[in-house]
């Protein structure tokens, strides 16, 4: 993989948040390209419980400033880097304070998750290209993980669809476990479709719930990766009838090989 440029677009990353199946994959994966020598670039949401000074984060100045239509309403974008100790890694994060300044990742402190989930994961996607436009950086691929940034294949199929700079970049989701329960924000459909989204392109957000979020997702993939050993059989039989290429699951210490070979062989 020496020299390809692969995006990765997460909802979590180790060392940024605590390990789960997403944000150690979102680690794992990146740093097994890195160290082939491709290169690599991480995007993540600069929620509010992550620790800055730990972490070392400081505010692009040059990126940021540019504002982002959400649901009609323009919302400040403000673009933050920090590097993995050790690793040679640099992670952009995506940052605005009326989305991302609270305290928590998902969900509030009774376990329920923020009604304006949606029009986050809507900012997230949107400020990832945005930023990819203004670094001027081409990438052979962008792969996407975890349902925070599930909008981002829909956005590059549709929105972004002229935009030259992506002419030849394929898209690559993972799929992981279910990790909520019930449905995002109701109006979450119109809210795509305000973007020109065309709404037959996007009727699983019908009932925004985890499994048609992902459905949506897959089917505006290139390429499809099973993140998770126990995935519902739904979403497996819906992966395998999609037409798209696609990885079965690869225990960890198998992963390296497997995802490179797909990388090379049914992606690139």
């Amino acid at each position: 993989m020496k020299d390809k440029r692969i995006l990765y677009v997460s909802s979590e990353v180790v060392p940024y948040l605590a390990e789960n199946e997403v944000s150690l994959m979102s680690y794992d994966v990146p740093k097994m390209i890195n160290d082939q020598g491709g290169q690599i670039r991480i995007f993540m949401p600069r929620y509010g419980n992550i620790n800055e000074r730990r972490h070392q984060l400081h505010e692009v100045i040059r990126l940021s400033g540019m504002n982002l239509v959400v649901n009609d309403l323009d919302m400040p974008l403000i673009i933050k880097v920090a590097s993995i100790p050790k690793e040679r890694i640099q992670v952009y994060f995506i940052d605005n304070d009326e989305y991302f300044k609270r305290k928590a990742t998902f969900t509030d402190e009774e376990g329920v998750m923020f009604p304006d989930n949606d029009e986050r994961a809507i900012f997230f996607a949107k400020g990832v290209v945005e930023t990819v436009k203004k670094l001027n950086w081409v990438p052979d691929i962008i792969h996407v993980h975890g349902w925070m940034a599930a909008m981002l294949p829909i956005y590059m199929k549709h929105f972004y669809k002229n935009e030259a700079l992506f002419s030849e970049t394929k898209i690559v989701t993972s799929v992981y476990a279910p990790s909520f329960e019930g449905t995002l924000n109701k109006g979450m459909i119109n809210k795509v479709k305000f973007d020109g989204v065309p709404v037959d392109a996007i009727a699983d957000l019908e009932t925004p719930n985890y499994e048609n979020i992902i459905k949506a997702t897959i089917n505006h993939s290139d390429a499809v990766i099973i993140a998770s050993e126990n995935l519902p059989s739904s979403l497996t039989k819906f992966i395998e009838s999609s037409g798209k290429p696609f990885l079965p699951f690869a225990p960890k210490d198998a992963f390296a090989e497997a995802y490179t070979n797909f990388y090379r062989n049914e992606v690139l």
